[in-house]
Formats: C-alpha cells, sequence, structure tokens
C-alpha cells in the first residue's frame, strides 16, 4: 500500500477543558498564540505529537493527517488573524520536522470552504469563486510547506455548530458540475508540484451532490473527464458512517481511479475507545472483497477523529487508548500485509507485550460479536433504508454517548423484529459473553474496569432490549430507570454514557401519516419518481415551513448537534 494514512490531531485536545468534545477537528480556538501559555502549550503539543509519530511509525503507518490548510496559509486577513497565523506557521512548522524525522509523509485536510466572515463577503460563496479562491491557497500552502505531501479535501460536511474561532466552513459544492469544476481548477496545482490531492467521496445528504458517497450516477457524473495520477479517490467502507452490519461501498468498483478506504479504529458509535469494539472480521472481508477491484493504493485509519463525546483517550499518547490502538495494529496489518485476523492479532499482541495471544484473540472476537448483537438490533441494523440522499444508519437506540430508551424507538425496532423473545436472549447472552471478556482480560493483561464499564453501559441496553421487545409495563420502567440511577453514580469521576429515557407512549400514526412514513422512506438506492417530485423538493420547503413556524417539533438533539438537522433538507 502506497498510502498508511492515521490521523495525528491526538496532541492538540490535551487539557481540552470541554465536556462534550467535537472530535472532528482540531480545536484552533484553544490554542494559545500569546504570552506564556504558548510556550508551555505548544512543548507539551511537540512532545506528545513525538511520541505519537515513533509509535505510529513503529507500527507501520508511512503518513499523518493534520487540520488545515486555511489556518496555515496567509491572506488578506484582519491582523489579529494574519498574526495568529503566523504562530500557527512557526510552530507546526517544528511538528512537520518531527514528523519528517519519524519518516511519515504529512497530508493537510481542508474543507471546501473555509471563511472568515469577512472573506465571505467578499469572495462569496459560489462554487466558481471557492474553486478559484481554493486553487491560490493550494499554491500558497504548496510554497510555504514544501515539506507537505498533499491535502485531503472534504466537500460534503462542514464544521459542527459548535465550532467558533477565526473561520468556519461551509457547504459550496453542490451538484457533480461542481466537483468537475473544482477539480479541473485546483489538479494542475498538485500535478505541477508532485502533491496529492486526497478527494473525500464523504456527503452527509445535502444538495444534489449529497449521495456522492453511494450513488453511482453522482460519482461517475462528478468524475467525467478527470483524469490525472495525482488524484485518489477516499471512500468510508460502506454507504454511511462508521457503523456496522454494512456490506461494501460498490463505489470502489468501476471507477477506474486511484482509491483509498476510510476506517476507524476509535470507534465513535461504539464507545470510542473506553471499550473493546473490534473491527479486525469486518475489515477482513473488506479487503478480500476490494482485492477484485485492483485499484486500493492506501487507506486512511481514524484513529482519534470524530463524534462529539466525553470520552477523552488519546491514541498512542497517554497510554489508555489501548483498544484504539489495537483496532489500528490490526487494521493495517490486514490491509498493509494482507494478513488474516489471527496472525494480526497475534503480530499485536507481541507488539504490545501481552502475555496471552491466544486470550486476546478470544477477547476481541467476543467484543465484536457482542458490539453486533447488543449495541445494535440486528433485525432492524440489516435492513436497507433510504431517505431523500442517505442511508439511514442502521444504529438507533444509541447517537454517540446517549443512550435512548424511548417509545419511539420501541415503535420502529418492534416493527422490523422478526422475534421478540429470540432478540431479548440475544442480548442476555450476550452479556454473558463479557463475563467471560473479563477472565480473558485478566489472562491477557488488558485493562479488566474497562470491560466492566461496558458491561455496566450494555446492560442498560439490554434492559432496553427488553422493554423495546416485550410488554411496556409498570415493572420494566422500575427497572430501567433504577439501573439509569445506578449507573450514573457508579460513573461519576468518569465519562459515561447519558441514559435518555421517554415512557410517554407514542401514539399510532393516522392514516395519512402512516402513508408519509411508508412513502418518505424507500429500501432501494435508487430514486423514485415520489422522490423526485416530493421527497427531494417539496418536502424541503415543507421543513423549512415546519421550523419556522413550529420549531418544538424537531427534536433539540437532531436540531442543535452536529451540523443539524436542516443540512439533510438542502
Amino acid at each position: 500500500m502506497e498510502i498508511r494514512l492515521i490521523d495525528a490531531i491526538g496532541p492538540f485536545f490535551r487539557d481540552y477543558p470541554l465536556v462534550r468534545i467535537n472530535w472532528s477537528k482540531i480545536p484552533f480556538e484553544h490554542l494559545a498564540t500569546t504570552g506564556p501559555a504558548r510556550r508551555l502549550q505548544w512543548d507539551r503539543i511537540r512532545e506528545d505529537m513525538k511520541r505519537f509519530a515513533e509509535q505510529v511509525a513503529a507500527v507501520g503507518y508511512n503518513a499523518v493527517s493534520l487540520d488545515d490548510v486555511i489556518h496555515l496559509v496567509d491572506h488578506d486577513h484582519t491582523p489579529e488573524i494574519r498574526d495568529r497565523i503566523a504562530v500557527f506557521q512557526e510552530e507546526y512548522r517544528v511538528l512537520f520536522t518531527i514528523l519528517r524525522e519519524a519518516g511519515l509523509q504529512i497530508f493537510l485536510t481542508q474543507d471546501v470552504l473555509s471563511y472568515t466572515p469577512e472573506m465571505r463577503l467578499r469572495f462569496g460563496t459560489g462554487a466558481e469563486d471557492a474553486s478559484a479562491f481554493l486553487r491560490e491557497l493550494v499554491e500558497r500552502c504548496f510554497l510555504g510547506f514544501p515539506e507537505v505531501a498533499g491535502l485531503i479535501l472534504r466537500i460534503g460536511e462542514s464544521d459542527g455548530l459548535d465550532v467558533k474561532g477565526d473561520f468556519r466552513s461551509e457547504l459550496v459544492i453542490r451538484t457533480a458540475a461542481d466537483v468537475r469544476r473544482l477539480l479541473r481548477e485546483i489538479l494542475p496545482v498538485f500535478e505541477s508540484a508532485g502533491k496529492t490531492l486526497i478527494f473525500r467521496t464523504w456527503t452527509v445528504g445535502a444538495y444534489s451532490v449529497g449521495d456522492l458517497l453511494w450513488h453511482r450516477r453522482t460519482l461517475a457524473r462528478a468524475l467525467k473527464g478527470i483524469r490525472s495520477d495525482a488524484l485518489v479517490l477516499s471512500m468510508k467502507y460502506g454507504e454511511s458512517d462508521f457503523f456496522r452490519h454494512l456490506p461494501l461501498n460498490r463505489n470502489f468498483f468501476g471507477t477506474g481511479r486511484k482509491t483509498l478506504i476510510e476506517l476507524q479504529a476509535r470507534r465513535e458509535y461504539e464507545g470510542s475507545g473506553e471499550f473493546p469494539a473490534f473491527v479486525g472480521h469486518d475489515y477482513e472481508r473488506y479487503a478480500a472483497e476490494l482485492r477484485e477491484a485492483g485499484n486500493l493504493v492506501g487507506f486512511s485509519v481514524w484513529c482519534q477523529t470524530g463524534g462529539w463525546v466525553p470520552f477523552r483517550r488519546l491514541a498512542y499518547i497517554d497510554g489508555q487508548a489501548v483498544w484504539t490502538e489495537i483496532n489500528a495494529f490490526v487494521s493495517l496489518r490486514i490491509f498493509a500485509h494482507r494478513e488474516s485476523v489471527e496472525v494480526a492479532v497475534q503480530e499485536c499482541a507481541r507488539h504490545m507485550d501481552l502475555p496471552d495471544g491466544e486470550a486476546v484473540l478470544e477477547l476481541l472476537r467476543l467484543s465484536e460479536e457482542v458490539v453486533k448483537e447488543l449495541l445494535y438490533f440486528e433485525d432492524y441494523a440489516r435492513e436497507k433504508i433510504y431517505f431523500r440522499r442517505i442511508r439511514i444508519p442502521p444504529l438507533v437506540e444509541v447517537y454517540w454517548h446517549t443512550i435512548f430508551v424511548h417509545q419511539s424507538i420501541r415503535k420502529l425496532l418492534g416493527h422490523f423484529a422478526r422475534d421478540r423473545q429470540a432478540a431479548v436472549r440475544t442480548a442476555r447472552q450476550a452479556l454473558r459473553k463479557l463475563e467471560r471478556m473479563e477472565e480473558l482480560a485478566r489472562r491477557s493483561g488488558l485493562p479488566v474496569e474497562d470491560i466492566g464499564f461496558m458491561k455496566d453501559t450494555l446492560g442498560i441496553l439490554a434492559l432496553a432490549r427488553e422493554f423495546f421487545m416485550g410488554p411496556d409495563n409498570e415493572e420494566i420502567r422500575r427497572r430501567i430507570q433504577r439501573a439509569k440511577a445506578v449507573y450514573r453514580k457508579k460513573y461519576t469521576h468518569r465519562p459515561r454514557y447519558r441514559i435518555s429515557v421517554n415512557f410517554r407512549r407514542f401514539e399510532d400514526p393516522g392514516r395519512v401519516t402512516r402513508w408519509l412514513i411508508k412513502n418518505l422512506f424507500r429500501t432501494r438506492p435508487g430514486y423514485r419518481i415520489l422522490d423526485r417530485i416530493f421527497v427531494l423538493h417539496l418536502l424541503s420547503l415543507f421543513y423549512r415551513l415546519v421550523k419556522r413556524r413550529r420549531p418544538g417539533w424537531i427534536p433539540e438533539f437532531v436540531r442543535d448537534s452536529a451540523m443539524g438537522i436542516d443540512v439533510i433538507f438542502r
């Protein structure tokens, strides 16, 4: 594999004061640029980066990603912003030296496009203006930092609603034609400089390019006529975010372009490294399938990036992120060396000096089973459901670090349940596997307390499964409330999951609402006439009307988290 890439943002989160952290990008507003605080903070970042670089290079990675171009390129900014950029340039040059001395190539990320409010007014937010402005940024970046190997562009997601600071990104690439214009504008810069453009196809459903991740025709239109040795397409392994129960994204096949697969070691929807959520067998299957494509030139492993959670273990830095580091090691061995899961885990055990490789292998296999059987509800997770330009995630009862025990979830999962009693039995059997995992953790020298946290957390989900699949009575409600209280008290002094309980009965919808639900969602990726006329267009107008006149109808957690639900109605 030419590119064995891992994200290197962890050092910038040391002592970050927020409880719930946005791990999607370096928090630049948290970085000191003046006074004694600057030297204290950046010296610590250097130390952490050196440790990180040495460890990931020893594992076998040859490249890292860091945020981002807009914070490193001088422009016609206000004096205050130019002063901050000058500090970032100075400090990053030292970090780049550390990374290059460890034998690592450097890739910088960039959203299309990030602005200050003044820049937004001056340059506008049209795709043509954005492409021209980005070309200028790229030229200045390569001129100022010749040691950078290339850039990673994201066009389908922008900064979350909580992002503060000098710059904020927003979506300006809205059509396949916009993508072509952008690539034609900037690829010559990469070609002449001998740099690599890693172009991410990740999208969250906004605008007509919002299905670029999974829709073959949209991807084909976006790449029509684009041929360049400097271009590498980067795709997530499935048609949605980093979830389980997803088949391999078929866009890997038939593009005729060099591709890179995106993987996640710190599982943002599965504990964020607080407990084992092994990925080996899923990734082994993807790797085997991708050999048929013949165009994979590398992989990108997210070991820190992603999610809005309070969990704060720093991979390859603080010594606490063992489960993430195991996933990162095994992922590399599977894709770079074509090793089986069994061989990769044994190599990992030797590398981490763990005394019993067989115990590690069994523990990881059980963790994978428990996550699939208990964190996910398999009857629902295996369904293919599309809404507008997105594939609905196969996980609904857990959203980052919140577990939802709601009547609406009960209604939804009950609709897909094939055998309710079997579903409850599966949850109970999964909990018993956790008891075996505690024994294996002791034998293998891995943190037993993490398995205990996993057992207590997923124990709530096992109770929720009883509520979802069984009768709704006072007895199960009391058990859930009691377990929630015990859990909160037990984990007062460490990051934990939030348990959201709502037993208010969810009334059966009326005939019109039932018809809408049935017709808004589809089980095939292709668009129906109804989708083109109503779901993709008229529904957007209806949503904006509801938001303006009945904002309380939109749940707060989807309205105010990440980019907000507004984005999928664009």
